[in-house]
């Protein structure tokens, strides 16, 4: 697996009854069957590797956290649902990341599982 992902996935992990699972060709992270991280590698038109991840934002926070701009984007098909995309780059935040990955798992967890996460 690829490092940037697999370090995804170790905050993904700690989280309670969340579990990995190959979707798409990509490792998704979910809890009760629901996706909170969606993990994406890509080969862009100039051959450069490119890792981002969608979460579910808190509440009305993913307009604000996309017009912040990178590493923050508009997901086409689930922007309106309140899912956002965050590049995983050299500038990448790893404490604002695992927040923002704990807000999508709040976001998206059964209350059994956040009360878990708050113990």
């Amino acid at each position: 697996m690829d490092r940037v992902i697999a370090r995804v996935g170790k905050i993904c992990r700690r989280f309670p009854e969340s579990y990995e699972q190959d979707s798409w060709g990509n490792a998704t992270f979910r809890v009760a069957k629901r996706i909170f991280v969606w993990t994406m590698v890509m080969e862009n038109p100039g051959g450069e590797v490119v890792r981002f991840v969608t979460i579910k934002a808190a509440n009305g926070e993913h307009e604000s956290l996309v017009a912040e701009g990178h590493p923050f984007f508009a997901p086409r098909s689930s922007f309106s649902k309140g899912w956002v995309g965050v590049i995983l780059d050299s500038s990448t935040d790893w404490d604002e990341l695992s927040e923002l990955i704990e807000d999508s798992f709040r976001e998206i967890a059964p209350k059994r599982a956040i009360a878990g996460l708050d113990q």
